[in-house]
């Protein structure tokens, strides 16, 4: 029977979701659940949840819990990683920081300096997993849910021999948006999504062999359809191609959308479609105080119910019994998508069976949606870079490459931002141990200062000639 590794069991959503599909799928019967965490806060509730679960189901499964990573992976077929290295006190500043110098993030945990910064915490964690699955569990497959998924997924990429996939349900959820504003079933609609995690395309969409876009073009020019997809809706209008991100996402990795209180004000602020300020820290920060005040698994029923959009049952379930499953897979760009970077991670449609993953060849996407995935993949290069080579300069120059930052940001208003996030999180940031981000002064330029006598731009002494020309 299957062992499967539960990473970061503290999770209250996504671990019990999880052991929920888990238990609710056949082909597991008897399955044994190992639930990691680092401490027993979280740990101990969810272990006693899976266990009334089990109990009141009539399930045939186990389910242990432990503090030791080596115990949990020995001799693992299926590693499950949904960590949040820090907890909800970092989490905070990786918003909160920024927000001081007129950062604006919703989400904060794919780009931008909260991307960044969450990447800097959870590669070190990942490489850690890696390096013992390599020892106890080298066969098992790993099931990675830590975002930022690209970032992450690019430092597993590296690791030799690793078996890994990137899971996400963008892909999945934008399914269902596009079933209700098509007006047909979402299992009828045949699709091919692929891009990077977070900025995935949706290239073909169809139902029953008859394209889907032009209805889903003109939906968008309908106010009650753009005003509940603002941001999405203008990346469609503006690049032709629908994407798998809402509003709070996609905003934050573009430059668009939240550079100042204009755009904010036109795309992201209506609590109810989810791009606010800050809507994800304070989402968790009440769940934390709930799970304080009320351990929510007490009152959660233990009855098991549907599987959930969640990939990963789906996946064992293939490869347990050989029966083909067709996901979208953050995996290492092996020539999946040919103008994207080679070793980047790009998220393309993949097969599951009994052999293991098997991503598929989507070629070229269309230029300029390659042209923005680019600008994310560009920070998730040199932040992954940063990470494994604990270089804090490259670290600063991810964040002043972000599209974001450095729509709202000067550079030493980026440098000197980092220098604080990076003060603030030393102790989940072990690869830059004992560096510091190099400051810049400002330089006071006197008004009778006489500059430096260099060669003038020749445009700039046409420019000047003909200037003192018009006002002769």
């Amino acid at each position: 029977m299957a062992k499967i590794a539960m990473i970061g069991a503290g999770s209250l959503v996504f671990c019990k979701t999880l052991m929920n599909d888990f238990l609710a799928t056949p082909a597991l019967a008897g399955s044994e659940y190992r639930l990691m965490a680092l401490t027993h806060t979280r740990l101990d509730k969810m272990h006693a949840f899976v266990e009334r679960m089990i109990r009141d189901n009539g399930a045939r499964a186990t389910v242990t819990k432990t503090t030791d990573l080596r115990e949990a992976l020995r001799g693992a077929d299926y590693v499950v990683v949904m960590i949040q290295a820090g907890g909800i006190d970092v989490f905070r500043t990786d918003y909160e920081i920024p927000m001081k110098y007129g950062l604006d993030q919703c989400i904060g945990d794919t780009m931008g300096p909260g991307g960044v910064f969450r990447a800097a915490r959870h590669v070190p964690e990942l490489l850690k997993i890696a390096a013992a699955m390599r020892e106890l569990c080298p066969n098992a497959l790993l099931l990675n849910y830590a975002n930022p998924m690209a970032m992450c997924c690019w430092a597993l990429g590296l690791q030799e021999g690793l078996r890994f996939v990137g899971l996400c349900h963008g892909v999945q959820t934008t399914l269902d948006l596009i079933a209700s504003y098509a007006g047909v079933p979402k299992g009828e609609i045949d699709h091919l999504a692929a891009g990077i995690n977070h900025m995935a395309w949706f290239l073909r969409l169809e139902h029953r062999g008859r394209d889907l876009y032009p209805g889903l073009r003109a939906s968008f020019e309908k106010p009650e359809y753009y005003a509940s997809e603002k941001v999405r809706g203008e990346v469609f209008r503006h690049f032709g191609y629908f994407m798998t991100e809402s509003t709070g996402h996609l905003s934050e990795y573009l430059p668009y959308f939240r550079k100042n209180r204009k755009a904010l004000d036109l795309y992201c602020d209506e609590p109810a479609f989810g791009g606010e300020s800050g809507a994800y820290i304070k989402y968790c920060a009440d769940l934390a105080i709930k799970f304080l005040k009320t351990d929510p698994l007490s009152i959660e029923t233990t009855a098991l119910q549907p599987r959930s959009a969640e990939y990963a049952s789906h996946i064992l379930e293939a490869h347990e019994t050989g029966r083909t499953f067709r996901l979208a897979g953050n995996v290492r760009n092996d020539g999946y998508i040919t103008n994207l970077p080679r070793g980047c991670c790009v998220e393309v449609p993949c097969y599951v069976d009994r052999l293991g993953l098997h991503p598929t060849v989507v070629g070229d996407l269309p230029a300029q949606c390659a042209a923005l995935n680019m600008t994310n993949v560009n920070v998730q290069g040199l932040t992954v870079k940063a990470c494994l080579e604990g270089d804090v300069e490259l670290l600063v120059q991810a964040v002043a490459l972000d599209p974001l930052a450095s729509a709202v940001l000067t550079l030493k208003e980026i440098r000197d931002m980092t220098a604080e996030l990076l003060e603030a999180q030393r102790d989940w940031l072990p690869q830059f141990a004992g560096k510091t981000v190099r400051p810049t002064p400002t330089i006071a330029i006197p008004k009778d200062l006489k500059r430096v006598d260099v060669p003038l731009d020749p445009a700039l002494a046409i420019a000047n000639r003909f200037g003192k020309l018009a006002k002769a």
